[in-house]
């Protein structure tokens, strides 16, 4: 198989094959680029491997490059002999031929230069062992020792070698097997995957930030339940998210069960992925009812419930992302949110919705408000599909309501006009309890609908709330200069209590 005239179509390839023959070592495409190539995926980024000095041909095509006047940029890892070219919109990586070998107890290789079959005898898998040459005597021939070709037909994921051998090396390969059976949805080799079971234990030598790279990529994918339960089959997951695990399973007493929250969970992380590719919405889609074997009761009359998994599972999300080495910051803080409020849409669907209800949502969920409304909406997993269809038309209500409220008080930065500075100022007062409990007060009031969102409303209202703690305010002149405040002024209409 030769692909010459599809790498003549592509300038970077002739480049490169120019800058091996100056330099004088043989050079190959290899990798994932052919894979995609084979399977139609373009892609930009190219791994090239030369027998010989990685970094000397990446020089001489940064170099020729430049004198063709394009934007380039290099930059040499010496400690790996690897380097790489950005080229316009070309990521190119380029690596001398290895021959590597392992002790039992490291994943760091020994690395010794290499002829190309040793290359390719230490890829993971055989789909990514292929590579096309660049070399003037058979340029564009595909080399294919493993039959990976044949693979690619028959959608499998295979490693070259023993997979005993493969996944000692290098544990994550592991992992990366289920990310790219998941990615590309392809089977996993019979033989490969016995091995990924043997293996497993192997795992715990490999860095957390590796893990959750490739555990954020099977998310990322089609249909990332595949990847969980291929995880799960091969006693990886109970490894890296046994959290997870605890979701599996479903009890029955007196003749009343519940869902299995494991298949459940996989079903509504499917159901998001079918509407966005926002990693962190998966992420709390797969979080969303992590509590849930921690609050599992079962109630005499009533069944098994769940009180406050929501809660629980919220003031759990810091603790997993900690764990995982998930980032903590405003990622961790938009999934702790939609894991806490995950309910409430549901609730406003089922009892009918007031307008204070919606303001509290909308409030609460801030501009996070459409993200809130796909989780909730993939959360509908029945298998009867007329209950389905009527909780989805009285999310379509919900929304509805919501907009309405949304535009009439723009409450998607809502903040109370009147503040806690206000407050101690107004009654003279340090930090301290009462100045929360007036704070509170008037924004409970807002949120009702009975003060509008107004100095001239809420001033009079807060000093009935200090009246009531015993408070006075120290400057009844103070009440002109705040009253002449310039911040918006949010009125809130009620509009009754429709229902679903």
């Amino acid at each position: 198989m030769n692909f010459t005239e599809t790498l003549r179509e592509t300038p970077v390839f002739d480049l490169v094959a120019r800058a091996a023959a100056e330099v004088g070592v043989r050079a190959y495409v290899i990798g994932g680029y052919v894979r995609d190539l084979l399977l139609k995926r373009t892609s930009k980024d190219v791994d090239f491997v030369c027998v010989g000095s990685g970094v000397a041909l990446a020089e001489k095509v940064a170099a020729l490059a430049k004198a063709g006047g394009g934007d380039v940029s290099l930059a040499v890892y010496g400690n790996f002999g690897t380097a790489q070219v950005k080229w316009g919109e070309w990521d190119l990586e380029f690596v001398g031929a290895r021959k590597e070998s392992y002790r039992s107890d490291s994943r760091k290789p020994t690395v010794e230069d290499g002829s190309l079959a040793d290359d390719q005898n230490r890829r993971d898998f055989t789909i990514n062992a292929l590579a096309i040459s660049l070399n003037r005597d058979d340029f564009g021939q595909l080399l294919d020792p493993f039959d990976g070709v044949a693979d690619l037909r028959r959608k499998l994921i295979r490693t070259p070698l023993d997979p005993d051998v493969t996944f000692s090396d290098d544990p994550l390969r592991m992992m990366r097997a289920v990310r790219f059976a998941s990615q590309l949805t392809f089977d996993i080799d019979p033989d490969t995957f016995d091995g990924i079971v043997r293996m497993a234990p192997r795992l715990e030598i490999v860095s957390q930030e590796r893990i959750i790279d490739e555990l954020n990529k099977i998310i990322l994918s089609p249909q990332p339940s595949y990847g969980f339960k291929l995880l799960d089959a091969a006693g990886l997951l109970e490894r890296i998210f046994p959290e997870f695990i605890l979701l599996k399973g479903a009890e029955q007493i007196d003749g009343k069960g519940h869902k299995d929250n494991f298949y459940h969970t996989l079903q509504v992380l499917d159901n998001v992925a079918r509407t966005t590719d926002d990693l962190w919405l998966r992420w709390a889609a797969v979080l969303h009812d992590i509590a849930k074997p921690a609050t599992k009761r079962f109630e005499k009359g009533r069944g098994w419930t769940f009180h406050g998994h929501e809660e629980l599972g919220a003031r759990m999300v810091p603790q997993l992302f900690r764990k995982l080495k998930l980032p903590l910051n405003e990622k961790m803080r938009f999934v702790k949110k939609l894991v806490r409020l995950h309910l409430r849409p549901i609730a406003l669907a089922k009892e009918g919705i007031t307008d204070s209800a919606l303001r509290r949502l909308l409030v609460e969920a801030g501009d996070d408000i459409e993200a809130l409304m796909k989780l909730c909406r993939a959360d509908i997993t029945s298998k009867d599909g007329a209950k389905v269809r009527r909780y989805l038309a009285n999310f379509d209500r919900v929304e509805e309501l919501l907009q309405e409220v949304e535009e009439r008080d723009k409450l998607r930065q809502f903040q109370p006009v009147v503040t806690g500075e206000l407050i101690m100022e107004t009654f003279g007062l340090p930090p301290s309890r009462e100045v929360g409990l007036i704070k509170e007060a008037v924004r409970e009031a807002i949120l009702e609908g009975t003060v509008p969102n107004t100095l001239d409303a809420a001033l009079p209202f807060m000093l009935e709330q200090g009246r009531k703690l015993g408070l006075n305010p120290v400057h009844s002149s103070q009440f002109t200069v705040h009253s002449r405040s310039d911040k918006e002024s949010i009125p809130f209409k009620d509009a009754g209590t429709p229902s679903l």
